[in-house]
């Protein structure tokens, strides 16, 4: 049970294109989203709310906005890194099965949050822990899951008909996929590559490196 655990954190991916559009039986969804529900949160807040999209004009409005924002991060690249990024997929938005947005309502609790009095993202961190637990669950039920981030806040909540003051943390591409590749893609296509382990630790105070 140990080693499946650590198996599905390593063979988690951000996936953009492998997903096959088939169905998603209801309850391997609710399972994963269950499983979302159950990160731990500040003072027990559950700031979290998840919409689940299947309907395809939003996710066709949705996939030109995120298009028109990666031209303009492609215009602040120089030329080589321009080609390098021009190879690289950036969502799975229409071809995934469904999509789920991850929302914040940092007033959830308050006035007083248990253990946000001096960390005011920790709210902010517990809705990253749903977002964690949904992708693990996803991976072990065989499923991919792709985190867009090309998009702006505003155009997205509009979009939603998301209450002012709750912040769009996460738009994932959900569904099944053909494969998960074993190296994921940004070190696959040359964009970074990732650091070891040894220069992230530190013993007791911050080592420069």
């Amino acid at each position: 049970m140990v080693s499946e655990l650590y198996d599905v954190i390593h063979r988690r991916r951000d996936v953009r294109g492998q997903f096959t559009g088939a169905a998603i039986p209801a309850e391997v969804l609710a399972r994963v989203l269950d499983a979302a529900h159950a990160a731990p949160s500040v003072g027990l807040t559950q700031p979290w709310d998840f919409i689940v999209v299947r309907d395809r004009p939003l996710r066709e409005a949705f996939h030109q906005h995120v298009h028109r924002e990666r031209e303009v991060f492609a215009a602040t690249l120089d030329a080589e890194a321009a080609e390098r990024f021009a190879r690289i997929k950036i969502d799975g938005v229409l071809e995934s099965t469904l999509s789920v947005v991850v929302t914040y309502d940092p007033d959830r609790g308050s006035p007083a949050v248990l253990g946000r009095h001096a960390i005011a993202d920790a709210g902010l961190y517990s809705v990253c822990l749903a977002i964690q637990n949904l992708w693990l669950a996803a991976t072990a039920e065989q499923l991919g899951v792709g985190w867009v981030s090309f998009y702006r806040e505003e155009f997205l909540r509009e979009l939603l008909a998301i209450p002012a003051g709750i912040r769009p943390v996460a738009w994932l591409c959900l569904g099944p996929v053909t494969h998960l590749e074993a190296v994921p893609d940004l070190e696959r296509h040359g964009w970074r590559r990732r650091r070891p382990l040894d220069e992230a630790v530190h013993a007791d105070r911050w080592t420069p490196r």
